[in-house]
């Protein structure tokens, strides 16, 4: 019964075709229209609510919600903590999503992304070159990269996508392990992308976003494999001791 009240609310708002942010019926509008409780309808709504499509404004009423990548997010990163904690290798599988993703895209975009935007992703570079010079690439510049490079085009579920795909890894990432790295292989390996990118050569963007990648993966390696080590020494010392 819950689920079918919420699929007819969604059947509502895609036959009204509501956008966001535009109000629904109230609660006794959908109990009459729908023929239900208060009740089973705040339940509904409650659901709708925890998957972004509807929002309850308190005092306002209720809302059709944002319809953002929020919920995709929180799904990825619960479930690659719960896979990391069960002795899954659920980061380095995060991190080769995106990878797909990431180098499907690039035949795409290889010698079509406009002037602007070039100019844009070479400011963001130089930003990592002064950011490496102090000692780390900001994650913030990073993901301006990435955004900034695949925006042309022009496909706003795929930069949410891409968007999920870089928030549900970073904050597990920073929650799990700590990843070394060297931040001029960074600035590096994003200027190798771009000019890549600018000159036209897919292959040779693939390789350069694939050694990128690939860096990526290496460094989560060690860093699993020093995480490991750091966890059996107390259990190796009590049996020293004993």
């Amino acid at each position: 019964m819950a689920r079918d009240i919420q699929e007819r609310i969604k059947k509502l708002i895609i036959d009204q075709r509501l956008p966001s942010g535009a109000p629904l019926p109230t609660e006794p509008e959908l109990m009459e229209l729908l023929g239900v409780s208060r009740n089973s309808v705040r339940e509904a709504l409650k659901a709708l609510v925890a998957m972004g499509i509807v929002e309850i404004r308190h005092g306002f009423g209720t809302y059709v919600g944002a319809m953002s990548m929020a919920p995709m997010i929180e799904g990825l990163a619960f479930r690659t903590v719960a896979g990391h904690y069960r002795g899954e290798d659920s980061l380095l599988q995060l991190l080769e999503l995106r990878e797909a993703v990431e180098t499907g895209l690039l035949a795409r975009l290889a010698g079509q992304v406009p002037a602007s935007d070039l100019a844009e992703l070479d400011a963001l570079v130089d930003r990592m070159e002064s950011e490496a010079a102090v000692g780390t690439v900001a994650a913030e510049t990073d993901r301006a990269f990435h955004a900034t490079l695949y925006r042309c085009l022009r496909n706003p579920l795929l930069g949410e996508v891409l968007e999920a795909f870089w928030d549900a890894f970073h904050r597990v990432r920073t929650d799990l392990v700590d990843i070394p790295h060297d931040p001029k292989v960074t600035f590096r390996q994003h200027r190798e992308i771009l000019d890549a990118v600018r000159s036209g050569d897919t292959f040779r963007a693939e390789q350069a976003v694939r050694e990128h990648f690939g860096n990526l993966r290496t460094r989560l390696a060690s860093a699993g494999a020093r995480g490991q080590a750091e966890a059996s020494t107390p259990h190796a010392k009590r049996a020293n001791d004993r």
